[in-house]
């Protein structure tokens, strides 16, 4: 039986452009739908929150001397599209799925409210949160933490391209020390830069454990979920 059965999964942008590194690939697109259905067909909840990193990043601002407010809505918008061509992919599949965002965009997506993503999770409808929090400054890693808060979800699984939290990037020093298990303290005191501080304050404020694994490992990560393997490292209460 799976640990968690009520999952938020956070992936960058990125994970979309595939081998092009920039923009969305659908090709990859439906490969990676093809594998949340995998989960959410093994009877578990499942929301997302995609972000934008493949399309614009706000804080580049400061290298270019341009506005970080008006870069960062750039970068919501960015992740509305990244929401919409997975919810696209899922349908294709005839898997149900609804995009929430947190500015109203009509008709294009839902604007998000609490109530009515409970509805459509315990319809078995896949999630996708999208425009972050709808404010400026705030990470797509703070709106995960805050989503999975406000509707009082089992776990958040953070997927990156390495199997796990490092004390340094393993890909460029191989002696890096890997960690099984951290607190949310020791996760924020250490500045890993794995989720920014105020998305780790939050699970740590209302008990929600990340769990960081490798979502680039062939699909074995989908196993990994579904079985609640002890992969990938755990942050939780101190």
């Amino acid at each position: 039986m799976p640990k968690y059965k009520r999952i938020l999964l956070k992936l960058s942008g990125e994970v979309l452009a595939g081998d092009k590194h920039i923009g969305i690939d659908f090709g990859t697109v439906r490969d990676f739908a093809v594998k949340l259905a995998e989960i959410r067909n093994a009877g578990m909840e499942l929301s997302l929150v995609i972000g934008g990193g493949n399309m614009i990043r706000g804080r580049d601002a400061e290298d270019y001397g341009l506005d970080r407010v008006s870069l960062d809505g750039i970068g919501m918008l960015g992740t509305v599209m990244n929401a919409l061509a997975v919810k696209t992919a899922l349908e294709s599949l005839g898997v149900p799925a609804k995009v929430l965002s947190a500015v109203a965009i009509p008709p294009i997506a839902e604007l998000y409210s609490r109530e009515h993503a409970r509805e459509y999770m315990r319809a078995g409808n896949i999630v996708l949160f999208a425009a972050g929090t709808g404010h400026p400054f705030f990470s797509t890693d703070t709106a995960a933490a805050l989503r999975a808060s406000e509707l009082g979800l089992d776990c958040v699984v953070k997927g990156t391209k390495v199997d796990g939290i490092y004390d340094r990037d393993p890909k460029k020093y191989p002696d890096a020390k890997f960690f099984p298990e951290l607190t949310y303290t020791e996760a924020i005191s250490r500045s890993l830069n794995v989720m920014d501080t105020a998305a780790f304050a939050l699970c740590r404020e209302n008990r929600i454990p990340v769990w960081v694994m490798n979502v680039q490992d062939s699909g074995a990560w989908v196993k990994n979920i579904i079985d609640g393997a002890n992969v990938g490292t755990i942050v939780k209460e101190d």
